[in-house]
């Protein structure tokens, strides 16, 4: 059965349509890229699935669960995560708190209980730390964790907000341009962990990337968007030879 169903997915804002009739599935444990020219309606669309932008037409299934219409905050309990382009850390707290933020609604005592150092709530959040601490040093910056975001490089505080995004090990992960901003070094350990995240946890991710040699290593398949509509959806072998791409990318 598949992870994520998207039939006919159409997003309108007044009258420019931003997505058109758009339609994938994904299946548990595949990368799946999303590409395009600018203004395609990759972000538009991440924005459909987790509850950011609402549909004009079709519907979105998660877990085969209608979760179209729904708020973004019940999207995500359900299982579906995401970065965003412009980040979103807390610029006072330290890059291990960033991540253990996200993981609050994992301590079933909630605020109180660890407040109040409820054994319960004490245990979960010492391993919810264990789990965080242990994906920053798979990032490669363990030796950030007790630093201000603030005081992080672009690239690092990118890399902090996908271990956020991974800490609670969602179904699904949509990285908004995870690649931006970081060296090539770095760019190759996020592809690493990505691999070995889908291997082992079997998690499924949806990226929206311009590195196309970082896209063309990591996806299992690609859908190639211009002006909201899906022109390709196929593998990293099969899509450079696609006309349409040609078209939109090169104008030939």
């Amino acid at each position: 059965m598949a992870l994520l169903e998207l039939d006919d997915v159409t997003v309108r804002y007044g009258g420019l349509t931003a997505v058109a009739g758009v339609s994938l599935s994904l299946d548990p444990g595949e990368v799946r890229a999303i590409i395009g020219p600018n203004g395609a309606g990759k972000t538009t669309l991440f924005n459909a699935i987790t509850g950011h932008a609402m549909l004009a037409a079709g519907s979105i299934r998660f877990r085969a669960e209608r979760i179209d219409g729904l708020a973004p905050y019940l999207v995500s309990a359900k299982g579906v995560r995401r970065t965003f382009q412009n980040g979103g850390l807390f610029g006072e707290l330290t890059a291990l708190e960033n991540v253990l933020a996200g993981l609050h609604t994992q301590v079933p005592t909630g605020f109180f209980g660890v407040l109040f150092g409820m054994p319960a709530a004490r245990a979960t959040e010492r391993a919810a730390t264990s789990r965080a601490r242990g994906l920053l040093e798979l990032m490669g910056i363990g030796h950030l964790a007790d630093k201000p975001a603030r005081e992080l490089s672009g690239g690092q505080q990118r890399m902090v907000e996908i271990v956020r995004a991974l800490a609670t090990r969602p179904p699904l992960l949509l990285l908004d341009e995870p690649a931006v901003g970081l060296a090539p070094a770095v760019r190759e350990q996020l592809l690493g962990v990505i691999r070995r995240l889908v291997r082992e946890e079997g998690i499924a991710v949806v990226l929206i990337e311009h590195a196309i040699e970082f896209v063309m290593t990591v996806s299992d398949r690609i859908v190639v968007l211009n002006d909201g509509k899906v022109i390709a959806d196929g593998t990293p072998a099969e899509v450079p030879r696609n006309r349409e791409v040609l078209e939109a990318y090169l104008g030939h």
